[in-house]
């Protein structure tokens, strides 16, 4: 379903233009980068469900992804950096990317999980959960989970994209 409702806003997004006088058949998203074991990862960021980070981001503000918490809906971690010093961290994605998707629990929703560097703590990239999670077993990291939902689709990873990435 969060598939299909990502297709569902992208479409919209598409109808939008037609209505609004844009000729243009396609839509362009700007990359966002992650990190996922090590690698470098891109996603496109279209809703979340915090007001400030909607309009910093110039994204959709979607108070009801909050909701997904609530209703039990597969919602993964993603660990961002309040201030943006480094990529996201991202737990998941989809293997591989499209259409040949085998993972069953990837989700393109994620709640926000703030990760923090304690005083004293010289940061370094971390690149994969399980580097975030070590950090934080030292103490050098301090780690809030939110309740902010993000849509955020990988759509670049491992050398394969979706149709349209370029």
């Amino acid at each position: 379903m969060p598939a299909l409702a990502t297709r569902h806003a992208l479409g919209a997004l598409l109808m939008l233009g037609a209505t609004a006088g844009w000729t243009a058949d396609e839509v362009s998203l700007p990359l966002k980068e992650a990190w996922f074991e090590g690698q470098i990862v891109h996603y496109v960021s279209t809703d979340i469900s915090d007001p400030g980070i909607a309009k910093k981001q110039g994204i959709n503000y979607v108070p009801a992804l909050a909701d997904t918490l609530k209703q039990g809906m597969p919602v993964e971690r993603a660990y961002k950096f309040p201030g943006d010093e480094q990529a996201t961290v991202l737990p998941s994605i989809p293997r591989p990317v499209g259409g040949s998707n085998a993972d069953p629990t990837y989700s393109p929703l994620w709640v926000l999980v703030m990760v923090r560097w304690k005083p004293g703590v010289t940061p370094r990239t971390l690149t994969s959960e399980e580097a975030v999670l070590a950090a934080e077993d030292k103490g050098e990291v301090e780690l809030t989970r939110t309740k902010i939902v993000a849509n955020w689709p990988v759509v670049r990873a491992r050398g394969a994209a979706l149709q349209g990435v370029h």
